[in-house]
């Protein structure tokens, strides 16, 4: 192992990359079965009721896995433009 290196941690940035794939998975879900997967997930949100989500492919689960008021934090973040990935 090498001492000498200063290891980075950036949880942060993990977490916005892993909430943004979890609603890509969301989003093709809901498009394979069939619904408007924005008004699913909006009511989602709105609501806090799961079965706005689908379950196929588990996305009722991936995206119970992100708290709600942290999906809608970075969800205004990117539309306005303040969102640090990419």
């Amino acid at each position: 192992m090498d001492f000498d290196k200063t290891m980075s941690f950036e949880v942060e940035r993990d977490r916005n990359v892993k909430a943004k794939e979890i609603l890509k998975e969301v989003h093709q879900a809901l498009v394979e079965k069939g619904y408007n997967p924005i008004n699913q997930i909006v009511g989602y949100i709105l609501s806090g009721d799961p079965t706005y989500i689908t379950s196929h492919n588990d996305a009722r689960n991936k995206i119970r896995a992100i708290e709600r008021d942290e999906l809608l934090e970075k969800m205004v973040k990117n539309y306005i433009g303040l969102d640090e990935e990419d």
